[in-house]
């Protein structure tokens, strides 16, 4: 997966030195109650829909724009879940960033998953009690996203 532009600005910039970079995750529920996962095309596994914002680019919106851009599905956000930060990150090529995590509960509005770039191998619906073999992190989102009540968790 290529960089954003405004990130490859910002490296010519300032090198590998640390960036703060908000980034989205979204738990998309469907009317069955399964969860839409794309396969990562840079490490196989499978995860939660996310991305990085655009600079300017407010948290929901931008998450049901990457939503979109990686599987074809619509979807609305329904409440946040989890703020939370992920990080040092020190990439293959020197770079490091810290990532603001963001994770809202979606819901399904229309369309089939479909992959629909270069960032996922794979995309589908999957029950709670079938989930591939996904991070904690993203597992934990999922369980906060299915609770009732919507308070907001913050992880340290």
């Amino acid at each position: 997966m290529a960089a954003p532009d405004f990130i490859l600005k910002l490296r010519e910039k300032i090198g590998h030195d640390p960036l703060w970079i908000p980034a989205v995750r979204g738990v998309v529920v469907n009317d069955a109650g399964h969860i839409l996962l794309g396969q990562r095309s840079d490490n196989g596994r499978w995860a939660l829909i996310s991305g990085l914002l655009e600079p300017g680019e407010h948290p929901g919106p931008g998450l049901v724009r990457e939503i979109f851009e990686e599987t074809a599905v619509v979807a609305e956000t329904e409440r946040m879940v989890s703020v939370g930060v992920s990080g040092p990150v020190t990439f293959p090529n020197g770079d490091v960033c810290d990532f603001l995590d963001i994770v809202f509960r979606c819901r399904h509005v229309s369309g089939e998953p479909r992959v629909n770039d270069d960032e996922s191998l794979a995309v589908g619906w999957f029950p709670p009690d079938g989930l591939p073999d996904i991070r904690p992190k993203d597992r934990e989102s999922i369980h906060q996203a299915l609770q009732p009540g919507g308070s907001v968790h913050y992880e340290p």
